[in-house]
């Protein structure tokens, strides 16, 4: 289950690339039908939500659900300024981002290993932007992804409070708030008319929020109960693999040897710097994510 939701986490990118709307649109439309598509899930199974906790827990549920919607909107921009791999690439930075800033919010210490995974990582952005001989990057992509990963930590932070909430209503409530925050930017600040609502977009949109959204999330709880932390945190790098897979052989983006390098140096230092922090916090549990919507 957790192969099949990773997988199908990797194949955002290629299906946002012939989604002819607008990011902020894509982005409040998975908030909304995942959330109704995970709603029906809970009863088929008969579960009913926790009101009383969620209600205690309404305004980090918002919040976290608010940033999360803000990090579609950007990494959906990514994707239609940039090839899908480099932008999948630019946004795994995000746990990097989380070890840089937990030393100022958690008091954790700042080891020389993390200062290593940093001085890497970054030496992958580098490679994968083309600053270095040039090459057919854009860099407004770039940014976008990276200021993308920039609001991992927010939701990771928020998340960290949402101790009693489990987890089908954190993410119900999280989804409906991203939904929220996104309707007034794509309605005020996007330009779209209902006639790039073609039959084909209208398709790939409902699969995007049903089946990226609503099933990927069934199948990564239903993993959760029996998966331990180091083999999440190692099978969760199938989806950048898929990604840039699916960007060369699908897409036929370019992907030369940088790209290649900065793919090895990014997500090798993201990973090494979550194995052995696993026990250390709570941050560092289940590879560094509170849960899949962190990143996807």
């Amino acid at each position: 289950m957790l192969i099949a939701a990773m997988t199908l986490y990797g194949t955002i990118g290629v299906f946002r690339h012939y989604i002819p709307l607008p990011s902020g649109l894509i982005a409040c439309a998975r908030g909304l039908i995942g959330a109704l598509s995970l709603v029906v899930f809970l009863l088929i199974l008969k579960k009913k939500p926790d009101w009383a906790v969620i209600r205690s827990n309404l305004v980090p549920l918002c919040l976290s659900g608010g940033a999360l919607g803000a990090n579609w909107v950007l990494l959906f921009e990514a994707y239609s300024r940039t090839t899908v791999a480099s932008a999948t690439l630019a946004y795994y930075f995000a746990p990097i981002l989380l070890l840089i800033v937990a030393p100022f919010v958690l008091k954790e210490r700042l080891t020389v290993r993390k200062v290593l995974c940093i001085f890497v990582a970054l030496c992958g952005v580098v490679f994968i932007s083309g600053v270095i001989g040039g090459g057919t990057t854009e860099l407004s992509g770039i940014a976008f992804a990276l200021g993308a990963a920039l609001l991992y930590p927010v939701i990771v932070f928020l998340s960290k409070k949402l101790t009693e909430v489990n987890a089908f209503d954190k993410t119900v409530v999280q989804l409906l708030a991203a939904a929220a925050v996104t309707l007034p930017y794509t309605l005020l600040a996007e330009k779209w008319s209902f006639s790039e609502f073609t039959l084909a977009a209208a398709i790939l949109l409902l699969i995007v929020c049903v089946v990226h959204t609503g099933v990927a999330y069934a199948l990564y709880f239903g993993a959760l109960r029996t998966m331990n932390a180091q083999t999440l945190a190692i099978l969760s790098y199938i989806d950048p693999l898929v990604a840039v897979l699916l960007s060369a052989l699908v897409l036929k983006e370019p992907f030369g040897w940088k790209e290649a390098v900065g793919a090895v140096l990014i997500l090798g230092a993201a990973l090494v710097s979550e194995l052995p922090e696993r026990r250390k916090s709570d941050v560092s549990t289940s590879g560094g994510r509170a849960s899949p919507d962190d990143l996807r």
